[in-house]
């Protein structure tokens, strides 16, 4: 099962370093941070660069979540695992598969290419191809595309690498 566990911002590196190190395997599966792709400016220079898909989650897969939960309290940083009143609740199959298929097995989501016509944003290829409906903004100037998720049992706002290749204005 898929679980997440929240996090104080920036520090999602520094927790999951921790829980690989100090949780045994026969407890945690997986732990990792979903990431994206963009692209950046530097010194005349495009680079892609990787940040953090849902700031402030690290996500955990487990088939013992009682004993994960004990094993976490030693964690240094953490805040909570995410749960719905008292009971610890994994993600569903639907944000599960989400997530398989938007970041594949490394988690981590390519930067997308498409264009705009007549203000309908329409994606070529990448990982927002048919995810058109969940793109709310394109920032063509950052390249990136800010998006709302169903994750966590409410909508999440979280922003990937797009490339518009051509915006046709008739």
């Amino acid at each position: 099962m898929w679980y997440v566990v929240q996090v104080c911002t920036g520090t999602e590196e520094s927790i999951r370093l921790q829980c690989e190190h100090k949780i045994s395997d026969e407890i945690l599966t997986r732990c990792f941070i979903p990431y994206y792709e963009e692209k950046k400016r530097i010194r005349g220079m495009w680079t892609i660069q990787k940040k953090v898909l849902f700031p402030g989650y690290v996500f955990m897969i487990t088939e013992n979540v009682e004993s994960l939960f004990q094993e976490l309290k030693a964690i240094m940083g953490l805040t909570k695992l995410l749960e719905t009143g008292e009971d610890i609740v994994p993600l569903s199959e639907d944000e599960v598969h989400f997530l398989q298929e938007f970041g594949g097995e490394e988690q981590i989501v390519p930067m997308s290419i498409g264009i705009i016509e007549q203000d309908k944003v329409t994606i070529l290829e990448g990982p927002l191809q048919g995810m058109e409906g969940t793109i709310k903004k394109i920032d063509r100037h950052k390249r990136k595309a800010y998006l709302e998720v169903p994750m966590f049992g409410r909508t999440i706002k979280a922003q990937v690498g797009v490339e518009i290749v051509s915006k046709a204005v008739e």
